[in-house]
């Protein structure tokens, strides 16, 4: 299957959009994930100009890590966020939990997040975009378990599947996919080495192409998004290492 495969703004800290989407177009990927300030990115009408000047499209715009009350200023910048992308036309949306701290996970704490996720979803379900959630280490889902008792208390909200953080808890990330196969609406793919990110194929630390296949068999047919490694290169090498690793595996 041809999947449309996007590249993360992660590290685009002061990003120059004109560079990085040259650079993008040029190494063949598809598009890319949205991290940056909005004061930073300008209008959508500048950001979609941009967009189809170098034929690349945004995958995703992502958020602030939600809270656990509606009431948390980042609740009404998430809302603020998934209107930006409304109005780019982009479908999805997304973003973590709160950190976890010490502190055990409890019931009511999911209860409590899944509340702030549900309305998320409900205010992008009358935009058109799917608000995702992206399961991750150190955050309050934090193993196998937390993280399905959480997605059976979701109903519109859908899910952000990061294969790394299934393999940090243990959790086969081709099984993920057939036990979340509903629910999944958008995909990142990562790798891990010695505590560090790294570009794809590095670690490696799953089977890329069974989980790639995992997510064809399923018939999964929205976006992947690569996300980089923090090694000190400059991003065209990381998308284009990146890209390789892709065609490498069939994609």
């Amino acid at each position: 299957m041809a999947y449309k495969l996007a590249y993360s703004g992660l590290f685009w800290e002061a990003p120059d959009l004109e560079r990085e989407l040259a650079a993008l177009q040029a190494a063949g990927w598809d598009g890319w994930e949205v991290r940056q300030p909005l004061d930073w990115l300008g209008t959508p009408g500048r950001v979609r100009k941009l967009c189809e000047r170098f034929g690349v499209e945004i995958a995703a715009v992502c958020g602030p890590n939600a809270t656990l009350s509606i009431d948390d200023p980042s609740h009404q910048i998430n809302k603020r966020r998934i209107e930006f992308a409304a109005e780019l036309g982009v479908e999805t949306f997304m973003t973590k939990g709160p950190g976890r701290g010490q502190r055990v996970c409890s019931d009511q704490e999911l209860d409590q997040m899944a509340a702030v996720y549900e309305d998320l979803a409900v205010y992008g379900d009358t935009l058109g975009v799917c608000v995702t959630f992206h399961p991750h280490i150190n955050h309050l889902v934090n193993s196998e378990d937390e993280w399905k008792r959480f997605m059976q208390r979701l109903n519109a909200c859908m899910l952000c599947l990061d294969m790394s953080h299934a393999v940090h808890w243990g959790y086969d990330p081709v099984q993920a996919v057939h036990d979340f196969t509903s629910r999944i609406a958008y995909v990142h793919l990562h790798d891990f080495k010695d505590g560090k990110t790294v570009e794809l194929g590095d670690g490696p630390m799953c089977d890329y192409a069974a989980f790639m296949g995992a997510l064809e068999r399923v018939g999964f047919t929205g976006w992947v998004t690569v996300c980089p490694g923090e090694a000190e290169r400059t991003e065209e090498e990381k998308m284009r290492i990146n890209r390789a690793y892709m065609r490498s595996i069939g994609y």
